[in-house]
């Protein structure tokens, strides 16, 4: 199956404003249409970087007044939810490989340290490895109400255990604290994930943000807030919490004008011709399928 995806974000700054973006696919993600990277309206010089965890950077500059940053591809699918694996064990933390270490430790939204006492009485008794972190999953989109009103970007993981509501990141940030807490390297991610296999949800499309665990010798993706396997996701980012990964920064104050994104399945029997035309940016190049 293929997927179209992209965004059309506008920021208004009040005079020149560096801009980091974190809005593009992960290297390996590899569309077979358009490239996936981030462009400008006005057209302005942008950079491509690759940050500490592997993720994709833009950077660029505004001139002031209003750009528009766009982006519009398409990826080819296996088709398959996300992976089940029952049966994946908890590896002890003396046998952990060294680059998963740093996702057992506290970070910026992540006070694992402040909520240990809490995971290991709420999981404890929960066998160790999937059932646990499926148990940490359960848990998390059980308690905690979803709506976009109860979103602000100082939310922490403690803060949602305390207050009991919060968007998708913030379902991800307490479940990533339990997991830490229980000693399973737990990281960030967030993409695309269009309403594909499921019913279309009315609401605008955002971006999305879900959680691995790392558990077997690989990393495993959950997610929080639907608690069910989902087709489709496109990785844009990786980190230890959202503050490696914040979409836009600048370091001007600014204003969001506009807000679009789109992640859709691509009806059968479309040529890449006619998707190619339909693109909102110009096609760098079209890689074999």
């Amino acid at each position: 199956m293929f997927i179209r995806a992209g965004f059309e974000i506008t920021l208004r700054c009040d005079g020149p404003t560096p801009v980091l973006c974190a809005l593009s696919p992960r290297p390996e993600v590899k569309p077979i249409l358009g490239d996936g990277g981030v462009r400008t309206n006005p057209r302005l010089p942008v950079q491509t970087y690759i940050d500490t965890f592997g993720n994709r950077m833009t950077r660029l500059t505004s001139p002031g007044g209003l750009v528009t940053l766009t982006s519009d591809f398409v990826v080819e699918d296996s088709g398959d939810t996300d992976a089940i694996h029952d049966w994946a064990e908890q590896i002890p933390v003396d046998h952990l490989p060294a680059e998963t270490l740093r996702y057992l430790a506290p970070s910026r939204f992540v006070e694992s340290d402040q909520l240990s006492n809490d995971a290991w009485r709420l999981f404890g008794n929960v066998p160790a490895g999937w059932s646990r972190a499926q148990a940490v999953c359960d848990f998390v989109h059980g308690q905690i109400e979803f709506g976009y009103h109860h979103a602000r970007p100082t939310k922490s993981a403690l803060d949602v255990y305390r207050e009991r509501r919060g968007v998708c990141r913030d379902f991800a940030h307490l479940a990533i604290a339990f997991c830490r807490a229980l000693n399973m390297p737990a990281r960030y991610g967030s993409g695309f994930l269009g309403d594909i296999g499921v019913p279309r949800n009315p609401e605008p499309m955002d971006f999305c943000a879900w959680f691995e665990v790392f558990l077997g010798g690989r990393w495993y993706t959950f997610d929080a807030r639907y608690n069910v396997p989902r087709i489709g996701r496109i990785l844009m980012v990786r980190g230890l919490d959202a503050a490696d990964v914040s979409m836009v920064t600048t370091f001007v104050p600014h204003v969001m004008e506009k807000f679009e994104v789109w992640c859709d399945e691509v009806p059968a029997g479309r040529s890449i011709d006619e998707l190619s035309a339909e693109l909102r940016v110009p096609v760098v190049g079209i890689a074999a399928a």
